[in-house]
């Protein structure tokens, strides 16, 4: 089983300067990774995006590490103004960006909903137009020799009914899930059932952990963030929260799962230490699931 990290989880670095995307190459190497996941481009020189991810994948291949994936934020219900023909020409761009990284697959969002004070519509009356959008993007990747696929992630389409509507509603042998066993917890689902339902779908798949407090408690703090349903969740090291990390790879394994498992990592410890904690319990669970 291979392992990844995400370049997300070095995002404190990234931010503060004290980080390139070329330095999370380096360091995933480093640290022992066997491949790197790209959260966006992001050219700290001046270069233009397509020259910059032509650089890291020359530099991934110089360090001897794979590139298992490319991450991009897309909305094909209010992205773009609103415009689905032009949201859809957008992601199509970031498609030809993961083939230049030679990244196998792309993970976009579908939508991140209504904000507050919108009108709302429940998920089933948005499906078709999230449907097609998906649909037109993976087709055009399937042509560049990359699949596509959405992650449960941001409230509105994160539920492991709602993904899974999803990629049987685009219907397309290109396009499935990453699956992220610790995002579950934002919509309160629980990530065992969660994983189960999904895990026949993953093209991709996240290895994440969460403190979680209760709703019906006092607000624990900074580095706290709201569930959908008003509990409380805090990202940690892999192994040091409440998500059966061990079961849901057991239930990937069962499911006929052969891809890459990514470490995407959003706790308040220190980065660095918080990445290679998380690595070394990953790789004793991989083992004792026999992936």
């Amino acid at each position: 089983m291979k392992i990844s990290v995400s370049s997300y989880s070095f995002q404190r670095l990234l931010s503060a300067g004290k980080m390139t995307q070329f330095d999370c190459i380096s360091k995933a190497k480093e640290m022992g990774f066997d491949a790197i996941e790209f959260v966006g481009i992001e050219p700290h020189d001046g270069s233009t995006r397509e020259e910059y991810a032509r650089r890291l994948r020359e530099e991934c291949d110089r360090c001897g590490l794979e590139v298992s994936n490319y991450t991009i934020s897309a909305d094909f219900l209010r992205g773009s103004n609103g415009d689905l023909d032009a949201e859809v020409e957008r992601v199509k761009k970031e498609v030809d960006l993961a083939a230049i990284l030679r990244a196998p697959g792309m993970r976009h969002d579908a939508t991140w909903g209504f904000r507050p004070g919108e009108e709302y519509r429940g998920f089933d009356l948005v499906l078709p137009r999230l449907a097609e959008g998906c649909r037109r993007v993976t087709e055009y990747a399937q042509t560049k020799g990359v699949r596509t696929m959405v992650e449960n992630h941001g409230f509105y389409c994160q539920d492991s009914d709602r993904v899974t509507k999803l990629v049987q509603a685009v219907n397309h042998e290109n396009f499935g899930l990453l699956c992220d066993m610790g995002n579950f917890l934002c919509v309160d689902e629980d990530p065992v059932h969660a994983m189960s339902q999904t895990a026949p779908f993953a093209f991709y798949a996240h290895a994440k952990d969460f403190i979680v407090k209760s709703g019906s408690g006092a607000n624990p703090g900074k580095g706290f963030f709201g569930t959908r349903g008003g509990n409380y969740l805090r990202g940690t090291i892999i192994g040091h929260g409440v998500v059966p990390v061990r079961q849901c790879l057991s239930i990937l394994k069962t499911a006929g799962y052969q891809g890459t498992i990514a470490i995407e990592f959003e706790g308040m410890e220190d980065v660095l230490e918080g990445i290679s904690i998380g690595l070394e319990n990953l790789r004793r669970y991989t083992e004792e699931v026999r992936f």
